[in-house]
């Protein structure tokens, strides 16, 4: 079994920073692109960033400049930076990730975390 366990979440006043981490974990063979998204309420969950294994990375314009994506291969891990937070930053974050298991080794499939909250106080 593969999976993703998201940590990091919280409350913070606008302004400040937050870290989320999500680690794979499992029968791992090899872990292509990674993602964070969110979803506020009532709204539809919506893409954040991407990283691919090489490191090259894309950002939502909303959170541009603001957020920074990274992973270590060698921990299977994924981070989110999140600095300058705004309130419309609220919601629960998901990492996702293309990932081939011991047991299907060319086969990527998407794989979610079970979302972390982040909640942002004016």
């Amino acid at each position: 079994q593969v999976q993703l366990v998201e940590s990091g979440g919280g409350l913070v006043q606008a302004g400040g920073s937050l870290r989320l981490s999500c680690a794979a974990s499992g029968s791992i063979f090899s872990i292509n692109d990674m993602a964070w998204y969110r979803q506020a309420p009532g709204k539809q969950r919506e893409l954040v960033a991407t990283i691919t294994y090489g490191g090259t990375t894309n950002y939502a314009d909303s959170v541009k400049g603001r957020f920074s994506i990274v992973r270590d291969n060698a921990k299977n891990t994924v981070y989110l930076q999140m600095n300058s937070l705004k309130p419309e930053d609220t919601a629960v974050y998901y990492c996702n990730g293309k990932i081939a298991s011991v047991a299907d080794r060319y086969r990527y499939l998407s794989r979610w975390g079970q979302g972390t909250l982040v909640t942002v106080s004016s």
